[in-house]
């Protein structure tokens, strides 16, 4: 806490000195969950789990005319992982984000630093600001305007276990380098365009000789998205292909990867008040009888991926990578009035590639349903409630890959809260007019 009132007291004090804007502002949110079949089909002897999360964050932001930079100190934990009488929290407090961005000239920038890297619905790149520690990337990015509607993005990341005198393994279950480049364009105040290129460095473990050493192999994920609105409807779609190579299972060879996704969706302001909307997404998938020196599974890598595919979290959060793909078909039904906000998606789930039963009987397609509901009230400026059910209608092929029972009562309920305060903004050295 004294490291934390340090920080502020030295924003404060350069931006009364050099500065030309400083804002401090905070974020808590906690949240109660009651899960019985999240993320994977319960089994009978599983009980509900239940308890409340919690995000705590502090935010300083400071700019001039030639440079920004952001220090985002979060602590996330749950209640009661530690004792009433603890001298420390379970997480400790850490940096989601330090960054600063340096303007060379109105069209070209440097961010260097720990930041969320997110670009268009969060697809393939996101902030994954549900879950309560988000995500952020230790990346050098490079910010371009060619011109006056577009952008280009180049980034690059390296990542190590800590500093070294030799090479060492990297041991973190994730990329060990990346670069990507994200170009956007708006063709017209109706007409948007974004092309994305990712090559993903996955670690491995490659043995030559009876001697193992780490390498790292490379996919590649090229595509892009266009959206168009006009008047009540909005409409959008995206395409995008993965090539390159992957680790296997085991992480001790390489497999070749060729992917793909495709989703196109569609929404129309029926009045004021109602909007209705239908859409549907296809990842490819392996076939469970196919050929496992392959990979034809999509991976949406860093994406915000419980914004997708129901809120159960069924798919691509933390499970479901290099398995059967999937097909999802949604309906979302929002209903918008002064405070109140509501929410209606109903999801059907199919598998991409081919599911065995345990005789190497070809199993139906067809996964389950998934209602998920959410409400939400703005009690003051900067606070809100949000509360939530869902629950999944799975079904035996949905056991084939999940494990559990379709027929318990697989559900999920959450209440939570979020507090978004601003302390402090204000511009300083401002000229006189």
């Amino acid at each position: 806490m004294k490291n934390i009132l340090f920080i502020a007291l030295t924003f404060i004090a350069c931006s009364q000195a050099f500065s030309q804007e400083l804002k401090m502002s905070a974020e808590l949110k906690p949240r109660f969950e009651a899960r019985h079949g999240f993320g994977t089909l319960a089994s009978p002897e599983d009980d509900p789990a239940l308890f409340i999360s919690q995000r705590t964050r502090l935010r300083f932001d400071f700019a001039t005319e030639k440079y920004q930079f952001l220090v985002d100190v979060q602590n996330v934990g749950v209640w009661g992982d530690v004792s009433t009488l603890s001298k420390g929290d379970k997480n400790g407090t850490s940096f989601h984000q330090a960054w600063g961005m340096y303007h060379f000239s109105p069209k070209f920038a440097m961010k260097l630093g720990r930041q969320e890297i997110s670009y268009d619905d969060q697809r393939i790149f996101g902030a994954v600001d549900w879950a309560q520690q988000a995500r952020s990337h230790d990346a050098l990015l490079f910010k371009i305007k060619p011109g006056e509607k577009s952008q280009l993005d180049v980034g690059f990341a390296l990542n190590a276990n800590g500093e070294t005198n030799f090479g060492e393994d990297y041991l973190v279950n994730q990329y060990k380098s990346l670069q990507y480049a994200w170009f956007h364009t708006n063709f017209s105040n109706n007409l948007d365009l974004s092309l994305l290129f990712l090559n993903n460095g996955m670690p491995y473990d490659k043995t030559e000789n009876n001697n193992t050493k780490q390498k790292t192999t490379y996919s590649q994920t090229i595509g892009g998205r266009v959206t168009y609105k006009k008047d009540r409807l909005s409409l959008n779609g995206a395409t995008y292909y993965q090539g390159g190579s992957t680790p296997n299972a085991a992480k001790d060879m390489t497999v070749d990867l060729s992917a793909y996704y495709l989703s196109a969706n569609a929404n129309f302001k029926l009045t004021d008040i109602f909007n209705l909307g239908a859409g549907f997404e296809l990842f490819s998938g392996n076939d469970q009888d196919g050929d496992s020196n392959k990979n034809n599974a999509f991976n949406p890598f860093y994406g915000t991926n419980h914004k997708f595919n129901g809120w159960m979290d069924y798919f691509y959060v933390g499970n479901h990578a290099n398995n059967v793909g999937l097909f999802d078909v949604y309906v979302p039904l929002g209903v918008t009035k002064d405070k109140v906000g509501l929410k209606l998606i109903p999801h059907f789930f199919s598998a991409n590639g081919t599911i065995l039963k345990p005789g190497f009987e070809k199993a139906d397609s067809y996964l389950g349903t998934e209602i998920d509901f959410e409400f939400r009230y703005q009690l003051v400026k900067d606070v809100m409630i949000f509360a939530g059910y869902s629950q999944m209608f799975a079904t035996e092929s949905m056991e084939l890959i999940k494990g559990g029972s379709k027929d318990e009562v697989n559900n999920w309920g959450w209440i939570m809260v979020t507090f978004k305060p601003t302390f402090f903004k204000k511009k300083f050295n401002e000229p006189k007019g």
